[in-house]
C-alpha cells in the first residue's frame, strides 16, 4: 500500500531511492531522497541495524499512518522503512549532507567577546542558544510557515521573563504569514514590522548567538529560521542599532566612550553633506573667514555648485561601496579603498569637485561604517540623500526641517507595542543607562522597563562588598 502510494507521487524523480531487501523473511523497502540521506551511511548502519531487528514491525519507531506525515519526513532526511507486513511507515533518521562549521561571523566583528555563529541549520542553532542559557524556562516553540517550502521557523524566548502581551503579538504576526515558499529570515522580518514604509528597521538580526541569550534574557522573542544563519530579535528600539557586545566585554568607561563615538559618528554620515552644502551656499558667514578664502580658492575652477558636486561624490561612493560588497573576499575591499582613491584624486585634478569635497565625503563614509547595526547604517546612508534635497531649496533651515521630520518619524515609530525612540520618548530615566552610555554593572540592575518584563530584577548585589 505505502509502496503503491509513494511510487505513484515520486517515482519520475530522479533523486528519490526505492530500495528493496530481504530480511528475516521479510521484504523491506528504503524510501529515501538522494543526497539528503547519505548512501554509505544507509549501507553500514542502517540495513545492519536491521538486521539485528527481530521483527521490526513490533518496535515503536514513531509509526506513520498517514501518507502527508511520511512525505515531511521523508523530505526532511528521514529514510522511510515499507514492510510486507504493516500498515505503517516507519522513518529512520538519516545522516545527510554535512553542514556548514561554526565559525566567527562574517558581518559582526567582535575583539573580546565569544566568536562562534550561526549556521544555516536550525537545531544546531537552537543548540547555541541553549548551551548558553541551559535554564527549564527557556521555550522553544517551531512551526512551519510556507505552504509548499513548509521551512521550520522557532519562537525562543524565556518564560517567567518575556511580557506575554508582546509574546501574543509576535506569534499573531508568525501564524499570519500566507506565502509558498519561504528562504530566508529576511522575508519574515518584512512582514511582522510595522511600519512597511519607513527606512529604520523595526526588527533587529544578527549572527551571534551571544547576543540571541542577551535579547531574550532582557526580556525579548528570538525568530530562529531554518536554512540561515540570521537570527531576528524583537522588539527593537532605536539606541540598539549603536550597541555592540564589545560594549558589554569592556569596562563601562570604555564602552560608554565607544557608544557616545558611534552617535556621534551616525550624526556626522546623516548631516556632513547637508551641512557642508547649507554652509557653502546659503550661509558663507557662518565659516571662518580664512577657512572661507581657503574653500574659495579651492572651489575656483569647479564647474558644479555645492549641490551637484556633493550628489555626484555621495553616489560615486555608494556604487564604489555595493560593488565592493559583491565583488568576493580582498578583491571586494581592495576595489572600494583604491577606486575610491583613484576616483577622488582623479575628480580634483580634472576641476570636477574641490578637495574640500573629497574630505566631506571621505569623512561620511568612516562615520557611516561606525554603525554596528547595517540595516541602521543603511537608513542612515538613504536619508542623507533627502537632507541634501532640502538643503538646496531651503538652505540651513531645510536641514533643521528635514532631521525635525526624521525625528517626529522616529517618535511615530512602534515596534510591537514598544515606542522606538524609547528611552527618549516617552521618557525612562530608568532605561538611560544601557542607551547613550553604558553605566557600570552594579547599576544595571533591572531590565528594561519599556519591554514591561514579568521578572525586573536580573542582578542581586547583596554578597557584594563596598570598596572591592
Amino acid at each position: 500500500m505505502w509502496e503503491t502510494k509513494l511510487r505513484a507521487l515520486l517515482e519520475q524523480n530522479s533523486d528519490i531511492v526505492f530500495r528493496k531487501i530481504e530480511i528475516h523473511d521479510e521484504i523491506m523497502i528504503l524510501v529515501y531522497i538522494e543526497g539528503l540521506v547519505n548512501d554509505v551511511y544507509v549501507q553500514e548502519q542502517i540495513i545492519p541495524s536491521l538486521f539485528h531487528e527481530a521483527r521490526f514491525d513490533t518496535v515503536p519507531k514513531h509509526a506513520l499512518d498517514e501518507l502527508e506525515q511520511a512525505l515531511e519526513a521523508l523530505f526532511n532526511g528521514s529514510v522511510l522503512v515499507l514492510t510486507n507486513q504493516s500498515e505503517f511507515a516507519y522513518p529512520l533518521s538519516g545522516e545527510g549532507i554535512q553542514n556548514r562549521s561554526i565559525v566567527e561571523p562574517t558581518s559582526e566583528h567582535t575583539l573580546r567577546g565569544p566568536r562562534d555563529g550561526f549556521v544555516e541549520s536550525i537545531s544546531t542553532n537552537l543548540s547555541l542558544i541553549r548551551r548558553r542559557y541551559p535554564d527549564t524556562r527557556l521555550q522553544v516553540r517551531i512551526s512551519r510557515i510556507g505552504t509548499h517550502s513548509k521551512t521550520k521557523v522557532a519562537l525562543v524566548y524565556v518564560d517567567g521573563i518575556v511580557n506575554p502581551e508582546i509574546l501574543k503579538e509576535v506569534e499573531q504576526r508568525i501564524k499570519s504569514i500566507q506565502i509558498d515558499e519561504l528562504l530566508d529570515s529576511g522575508t519574515i522580518e518584512q512582514w511582522i514590522e510595522d511600519s512597511w514604509y519607513s527606512p529604520f528597521p523595526q526588527v533587529q538580526y544578527t549572527e551571534q548567538p551571544v547576543r540571541v541569550v542577551s535579547a531574550i534574557a532582557e526580556g525579548r522573542i528570538a525568530i530562529v529560521v531554518d536554512g540561515t544563519p540570521i537570527v531576528l530579535m524583537v522588539p527593537l528600539t532605536f539606541s540598539m542599532l549603536f550597541q555592540a557586545m564589545d560594549d558589554y566585554s569592556e569596562r563601562w568607561l570604555v564602552g560608554s566612550a565607544i557608544r557616545v563615538i558611534r552617535i556621534i559618528g551616525s550624526v556626522i554620515a546623516l548631516i556632513l553633506p547637508g551641512l557642508y552644502i547649507a554652509l557653502l551656499s546659503y550661509h558663507p558667514g557662518m565659516i571662518p573667514t580664512q577657512l572661507t578664502l581657503s574653500i574659495a580658492a579651492s572651489r575656483a575652477d569647479a564647474p558644479f555648485p555645492a549641490f551637484v558636486e556633493a550628489l555626484l561624490m555621495e553616489a560615486t561612493l555608494e556604487l564604489l561601496r555595493e560593488a565592493g560588497l559583491r565583488l568576493p573576499g580582498f578583491i571586494g575591499q581592495t576595489i572600494g579603498i583604491v577606486g575610491g582613491l583613484v576616483i577622488g584624486q582623479a575628480a580634483v585634478e580634472a576641476g570636477i569637485v574641490s578637495p574640500i569635497m573629497v574630505i566631506v565625503v571621505a569623512l561620511t563614509a568612516i562615520c557611516s561604517f561606525m554603525i554596528p547595526s547595517y540595516n541602521g547604517a543603511i537608513a542612515i546612508r538613504l536619508l542623507r540623500f533627502p537632507l541634501m534635497v532640502f538643503v538646496s531649496v531651503l538652505g540651513l533651515l531645510g536641514l533643521i526641517l528635514g532631521v525635525m521630520i526624521i525625528i517626529a518619524h522616529l517618535i511615530s515609530l512602534k515596534s510591537f507595542g514598544v515606542n522606538y525612540l524609547s528611552p527618549f520618548a516617552p521618557f525612562h530615566t530608568a532605561d538611560w543607562k544601557d542607551s547613550v552610555i553604558r553605566a557600570p554593572l552594579p547599576l544595571l540592575k533591572k531590565r528594561p522597563s519599556v519591554l514591561k518584563p514579568l521578572k525586573e530584577q536580573r542582578l542581586k548585589l547583596d554578597q557584594r562588598k563596598k570598596g572591592w
